[in-house]
């Protein structure tokens, strides 16, 4: 036999049955009686054959890859790839479901359109068997060329009105309605917020629901100044917020990074948080933990999301539907020393 591994045909004399039935196991063709595909499992085990990935894709049209792909619309996104905590936190979710299938990642970014007609046509040639999708901006075409080129697709984040394909997302609007509603019970009555970029999927939902809870409480006038989801933009939008309405008691950010940004330059200008100026961030991600002071914020259950987008895709792939489903999840407030 010289240097060569197991085959079918080992496997097959283990178990005691045919190597076209040692095939339709190994390949996951449902029409074999459970107790036979636990007696080819366990001659498997036991000779240590391992199934030539090549050969097994002939069989099942499936790559045994998945796409996480990361896509904007607004250019380059490189500084916020690596400094935002929020992306790391989608992998974190994504890859324990996929080792679970042994399903591999393939990381793939779109941030213009010569890349997005790339990316779509690598993966109609067989680059992957679907895509979790994370989109950065709320118009973004990504996903609506992956549904119409006939991809599997699965969105953190809402689909537009004409992309059918599935998706998770947080409940935004309550989140924070959260915020609104701890700083108000804190006795703050100016509150400003530190809004998304316009472009953004979540910036809507995060704004209204901010200033709808405000409103129904009585609250006059909210400032708004938006910022990047960056640290940076954070302290300059704070910087803006301080020098128009000086008197304002708390801000909401619609990120930490911008929270904890916040923070900063309110600490290089002397005013004491929360003490005089409270602010509660959203996402709950390492940022907030280390700011100055550690933030309250809104917790967005990433990982979990994440874990549930890509459960999602690999249900459509098993079950070769066209449409995957959809899972909302909840926020929760996690209160800290900011506010």
């Amino acid at each position: 036999m010289g240097n060569r591994g197991p085959t079918l045909e080992d496997v097959a004399r283990e178990a005691g049955v045919s190597r076209a039935t040692v095939s339709r196991v190994v390949n996951g063709v449902r029409n074999v009686a459970p107790e036979i595909q636990e007696t080819v499992r366990a001659a498997v085990a036991r000779t240590g054959y391992a199934p030539n990935q090549a050969a097994r894709s002939l069989v099942t049209r499936r790559t045994g890859a998945v796409a996480l792909v990361l896509s904007a619309t607004g250019g380059s996104f490189t500084a916020r790839l690596f400094s935002d905590p929020f992306f790391g936190r989608v992998v974190d979710g994504v890859l324990p479901v996929l080792r679970e299938r042994a399903v591999q990642p393939v990381l793939l970014v779109a941030e213009s359109e010569p890349a997005r007609l790339q990316l779509v046509d690598y993966l109609r040639r067989g680059g992957a068997d679907g895509a979790l999708v994370v989109p950065l901006d709320e118009d973004d075409p990504l996903p609506g060329m992956l549904v119409a080129a006939g991809l599997p697709t699965v969105l953190f984040g809402r689909p537009g009105a004409d992309v059918r394909c599935g998706w998770v997302d947080l409940d935004n609007a309550a989140g924070a309605r959260l915020a609104a509603e701890h700083l108000w019970a804190t006795g703050r009555r100016r509150p400003a917020t530190i809004a998304a970029p316009v472009s953004a999927p979540t910036a809507r939902e995060r704004l209204d629901g901010f200033l709808a809870a405000l409103a129904a409480r009585g609250a006059g006038a909210v400032p708004v100044e938006r910022g990047r989801f960056t640290e940076e933009s954070g302290r300059d939008a704070m910087a803006r917020l301080l020098e128009r309405h000086p008197d304002i008691d708390s801000v909401f950010a619609a990120n930490d990074l911008m929270a904890r940004g916040a923070c900063r330059l309110l600490a290089e200008r002397g005013v004491a948080v929360p003490g005089t100026v409270a602010v509660v961030g959203f996402d709950d991600s390492v940022a907030a933990g280390d700011a100055a002071p550690p933030l309250t914020t809104v917790r967005q259950p990433v990982e979990e999301m994440a874990a549930a987008m890509t459960g999602l895709l690999l249900g459509q792939l098993d079950a070769g539907t066209p449409e995957a489903g959809s899972a909302v999840f909840a926020p929760a407030l996690v209160v800290r020393e900011s506010a």
